[in-house]
């Protein structure tokens, strides 16, 4: 058994900003990755055109700024770097291969927490003992694939966004995407130019702007009420998209700010989606109500035969699958138990980072309030 002062689980940006953090204020760390390499789904998860859609200023780890050449609005590829620099900067050595299959609070001496965690590679058991535990395993820990009647059925190719680069294969072939969040109207996009015929399922309402928008909320939000900013986008979204109702997009009643804080749903950051839509190139459909074979049955009656479906759901947490004593921390969701500002702090020296749902700027907030703590509990402890 391995003794630390702090275990991290998961070597995402969540992880790593919190291993920078503590290693800031030399707190001893492990930080423990099942897969082979740190921020694993900005590597290996993600589709190709994909660009960060908040500006580099909302986009930053704690400690290290983006540089002044760095696009306001970063690839992937920008952003990766970055993730490499902050890595080698802060002197961050994940242990890679570890499957973390169980952690539990034992409630005697100093070190309270047991993790017990399969290495991969060879197969074997490792227990460590810590004294304080931080969830950073992310948010979008687990592919979410919803269940459909008839799914099974379905005798064309079923992927999920996770598993999406790029619309190449499917030149000539109908495309179903559901989901209408920014990766499906996305993937939807990228599907058209690539010479698929894209359809994508649009199930509710739905805020749509473009990413000088939001960076100039976001920004305004500083100075001003929610609501006033709320309205100034609305009117600019009209402005520029119009009334969508007819092509089956209807806008929330609240406005994208406030529909965010209540709902967690950010607004999709229209990347040239809306025009297709627009053109017929990219067809909308509702809720889809069964599949028998290459057919799908939409709620509104409408049947089409497609030959391929992609899955742009999203993804959940599954901590709490891990975590034993996962009410001192999460709830049965696997999402902080407690509302925000103090989501991240939960009982018996346990943590969780990045489950807020505000993107990098709450993993960095996240992060740097966690190892405070840590480090205040370590300081009071020496008094």
């Amino acid at each position: 058994m391995e003794e630390v002062k702090v275990v991290i689980v998961g070597a995402g940006p969540s992880g790593l900003a919190t291993s920078a953090c503590l290693n800031y204020l030399s707190i001893p760390n492990i930080v423990l990755e099942k897969e082979d390499c740190y921020a694993s789904l900005w590597k290996k998860r993600a589709y190709d055109r994909l660009c960060l859609h908040l500006a580099k200023d909302f986009c930053s780890l704690p400690l290290m700024s983006h540089s002044a050449s760095t696009p306001t609005f970063m690839p992937r590829a920008t952003f990766l770097e970055y993730v490499d620099n902050y890595v080698a900067k802060f002197n961050i050595k994940p242990r890679f291969h570890r499957n973390v299959e169980k952690a539990w609070l034992k409630e005697e001496g100093e070190n309270m927490w047991r993790v017990e965690v399969r290495n991969i590679e060879t197969g074997e058991m490792e227990v460590y003992a810590s004294e304080f535990l931080v969830v950073a395993s992310g948010e979008n820990s687990v592919a979410n694939m919803p269940e459909m009647n008839g799914l099974k059925t379905f005798r064309g190719g079923i992927v999920h966004s996770s598993l999406y680069k790029n619309g190449r294969d499917y030149e000539g072939k109908d495309v179903l995407v559901v989901g209408c969040g920014n990766s499906g109207m996305e993937i939807s996009f990228d599907l058209s130019n690539y010479g698929a015929r894209p359809s994508i399922v649009i199930r509710s309402p739905m805020h749509v702007v473009k990413r000088q928008m939001v960076y100039l909320g976001m920004v305004l939000r500083k100075c001003l009420p929610l609501d006033v900013v709320d309205t100034l986008l609305v009117g600019l979204a009209m402005v520029k998209f119009g009334d969508l109702s007819a092509h089956g997009i209807v806008r929330p009643k609240l406005g994208p700010m406030q529909f965010k804080a209540l709902t967690g749903k950010t607004p999709v950051i229209d990347v040239g989606t809306i025009s297709k839509i627009r053109s017929g190139e990219i067809k909308v459909f509702p809720q889809i109500s069964n599949i028998k074979g290459d057919t799908v049955e939409f709620e509104n009656g409408a049947r089409k035969n497609f030959d391929a479906i992609v899955f742009a759901t999203g993804y959940k947490s599954c901590a709490n699958k891990w975590l034993k004593d996962y009410e001192v921390v999460l709830n049965e969701r696997g999402m902080p138990r407690s509302q925000a500002p103090n989501h991240w702090k939960g009982d018996k020296n346990a943590y969780c980072v990045g489950l807020s749902m505000q993107g990098l700027a709450g993993v960095c907030a996240d992060a740097k309030a966690v190892a405070q703590d840590i480090s205040n509990i370590i300081l009071t402890k020496l008094k």
